[in-house]
């Protein structure tokens, strides 16, 4: 292991914890009465209490001590005097344990009772402690110095992303977004239990991957001897529930896309559909701006909130516009009766980055995202697609050419798709047949057939509308994150760089041991003389610490300096 000079002294404490016959790791249960939040809530004076937490800062001064406790509700000041803990002539667990073999970042379990300081900051008085986990990582905790300026913040992104639970731990505030985000789905589920639907749970393994256009990821099952894929959407096998006889069913489903990454993309999200046998897309939209009002509220408080510069109100009713008129609006084009090449030069001419493996419903798609998408700022309905681009969808009742199927845009993305869900078998597989067409074209996100899903609506299934919310970047625009990696808890990274592995031996560790036993710092000659390491040993020494990036040597003014990294 590669390991930093902090994280060598630490594993040196924890073998001396060892061979003072104290365990760092024990296993029996720590029984806790309190925490950080009821302590605060219900504030007695003289109450005796057990708390738990990471020890995340101190101050020592001789036999006394102020510190500071984190646990999962905050942060607690704690005051550790030496005659208290130590009340009889041994004052080992003060004096070694707690002043000397005791960092940042270990968590300890506390016994003592309440006071207020004289500046009336609620304290524990410490009366014993207890270590219950050694950290053997120091925590990149911030600095802040006498101006107010922060220093060394744990807040680069891709650090942040890959090791969330510093991130948890240095940046308590993050907290709160995945607080919301269960938040949202206790109330999404309510609403929907309310409703009187039934949540139901559908494969994540599937033999055909159906329900969206979007790429796959595809894997092979040994004992059956077939390929699977990763479920990009659940909309098939919860609409063949619909057949079997449920009214409504709803669904948080973990799906899977083999696809581009960005700032609202990433490879496995989750989505929330539901069902409903008898509805519409009209009934549809009105029971989703009243969801995602009541959402809000139970998230925020507030049917209001800020994203980037923006102020949204998810308040309903929500603004209502087709397709159609969104492109007139914002490109001047009618795409109504448009040809496949009159939609391709049109993009063209307007900048659109299109190709020939691009049917009529990509190409509207192409041309509505990349012009019309990004004014919807707060909630929008777009309605009545193109049938081009909803094989999954009713026709329009009364607009040739459409269907009925809407969209919800929030600044500018959309957040929710949803249908009068077609019911034809016949019209059905027409469509899938067309989306063949275009997956023979070439384009990589074209439906299957699915005939097990035909052969389902064969057996009849009622009118039915289907909403689908994606959750994460629902909870972006509650939360006010501009990054979908800011509201999963461990998002999808490129591999991290391998870092060198290395042990040190005797010599190295006695030099590290030399720079680090002075505050001054020493010239290369003082540390080699006080090392007493042969030339040999010498060099193989410094040589390995400087490639470990455990020591720097450099010259200043003709003087030649070494001092540890």
């Amino acid at each position: 292991m590669q390991l930093s000079e902090q994280e060598i002294i630490r594993r040196e404490k924890l073998q001396t914890l060892e061979k003072m016959g104290i365990n760092a790791f024990p296993a029996e249960e720590y029984k806790i009465t309190d925490t950080s939040k009821t302590i605060k809530q219900d504030f007695v004076e003289g109450k005796k209490v057990t708390i738990a937490g990471r020890l995340m800062s101190r101050r020592i001064q001789g036999k006394a001590s102020f510190a500071e406790l984190q646990d999962s509700e905050g942060k607690i000041q704690v005051y550790f005097n030496r005659d208290e803990i130590c009340t009889g002539e041994d004052k080992t667990l003060y004096n070694d344990v707690y002043k000397h073999l005791l960092d940042i970042g270990d968590i300890i379990g506390i016994e003592g009772e309440l006071f207020n300081t004289q500046v009336g900051e609620m304290t524990v008085k410490v009366t014993d402690f207890k270590i219950l986990t050694k950290s053997l990582r120091p925590l990149p905790l911030p600095k802040v110095d006498a101006e107010g300026n922060t220093f060394d913040a744990f807040n680069d992104p891709e650090l942040r992303y890959r090791q969330r639970y510093v991130d948890l731990i240095v940046n308590p505030q993050v907290k709160e977004v995945f607080i919301k985000r269960t938040k949202l789905f206790n109330a999404m589920r309510t609403y929907f239990n309310n409703a009187g639907y039934f949540e139901v749970e559908t494969p994540v393994l599937q033999s055909i991957p159906g329900g969206a256009a979007a790429r796959p990821f595809i894997t092979h099952h040994n004992a059956l001897d077939i390929p699977l894929y990763l479920r990009i959407a659940n909309e098939l096998y919860l609409k063949r529930l619909i057949v079997g006889g449920f009214d409504g069913v709803y669904e948080f489903s973990k799906n899977f896309r083999n696809e581009g990454m960005d700032r609202t993309h990433n490879p496995e999200f989750t989505v929330m559909e539901i069902y409903v046998a008898y509805k519409d897309y009209n009934w549809m939209m009105d029971f989703t701006e009243k969801l995602v009002e009541y959402c809000a509220i139970q998230v925020n408080g507030t049917t209001k909130g800020k994203f980037g510069e923006q102020e949204i109100d998810f308040k309903a009713p929500f603004e209502r516009i087709s397709m159609t008129d969104a492109i007139i609006k914002y490109t001047g084009f009618d795409i109504t009766g448009k040809s496949e090449q009159e939609l391709f030069d049109f993009a063209k001419s307007i900048g659109i980055d299109v190709n020939e493996t691009m049917g009529k419903g990509k190409l509207i798609d192409e041309i509505f995202g990349g012009k019309c998408e990004g004014n919807f700022i707060q909630p929008t309905f777009i309605t009545d697609y193109p049938i081009e681009m909803s094989p999954l969808t009713k026709k329009h009742r009364s607009k040739e050419g459409l269907t009925e199927r809407f969209e919800l845009m929030i600044c500018g993305k959309e957040i929710a798709n949803a249908y009068s869900e077609l019911n034809d078998p016949i019209d059905q597989r027409e469509r899938f047949e067309k989306q063949v067409e275009l997956g023979k074209k070439g384009d990589d996100e074209a439906m299957f057939i699915d005939q097990d899903f035909l052969r389902a609506l064969e057996y009849g299934m009622p009118p039915t509308s289907g909403l689908g919310i994606g959750m994460d970047r629902l909870i972006m625009y509650l939360t006010n994150n501009p990054s979908i990696q800011e509201v999963l808890f461990f998002p999808q990274m490129k591999p991290e760089k391998a870092t060198p592995t290395f042990e040190l031996d005797e010599d190295e560790k006695l030099v590290l041991e030399i720079l680090n036993s002075s505050e001054e710092p020493m010239t290369l000659g003082v540390v080699k003389v006080k090392s007493q390491l042969s030339g040999k040993k010498w060099d193989k020494a410094t040589k390995n610490l400087t490639k470990y990036n455990l020591v720097k040597v450099e010259k200043i003014d003709d003087v030649v300096w070494m001092k540890t990294i």
